[in-house]
């Protein structure tokens, strides 16, 4: 599966020790199956002044059954469970791979509602059911970050 990563730094060597707390689906490596979605978020770095880099990567077909994989497929009462605890620093469950949508600006003011008590979970995921979710991956593991990513090329935007 081919997969991106925007930074101001070409990563060959992708780690998760340098995430930040607090971040949708819990302390790991980011990235986006979505090329165009990559490309988008660079912008931010580029209005700073910064150097912008498209990370591109593939992650192994044929995972070890021995890792633990979630798939969040929509913005539902699950998703929207998994995100508030990850963002409030509370232990959920371990995975080593998830996959779901982001908490980008639309979705974000919804859950930051909710979060304040300005909405209940169920006007939340009212709002929810209309945004059509863009693709995020989070690595976890350091032994699927090591071993099944492979780096694959930067490109300067």
């Amino acid at each position: 599966m081919r997969l991106y990563h925007t930074s101001t730094q070409i990563i060959k060597h992708p780690d998760n020790k340098h995430s930040r707390d607090y971040l949708d689906f819990g302390k790991g490596f980011y990235l986006t199956t979505i090329r165009e979605q990559a490309v988008k978020y660079a912008a931010r770095f580029l209005r700073k002044g910064e150097n912008a880099f498209l990370n591109e990567y593939e992650l192994d077909d044929n995972l070890p059954d021995t890792y633990r994989v979630k798939i969040f497929e929509t913005y539902d009462e699950e998703w929207l469970d998994y995100v508030a605890s990850c963002r409030k620093g509370i232990e959920v469950d371990e995975y080593d791979i998830v996959f779901g949508g982001i908490a980008d600006d639309s979705v974000y003011d919804t859950i930051d509602l909710y979060f304040s008590g300005k909405y209940t979970k169920e006007q939340a995921l009212n709002k929810l059911i209309y945004e059509k979710p863009n693709q995020q991956v989070c690595i976890l593991s350091g032994t699927v970050l090591s071993d099944h990513l492979h780096f694959i090329e930067p490109y300067s935007l």
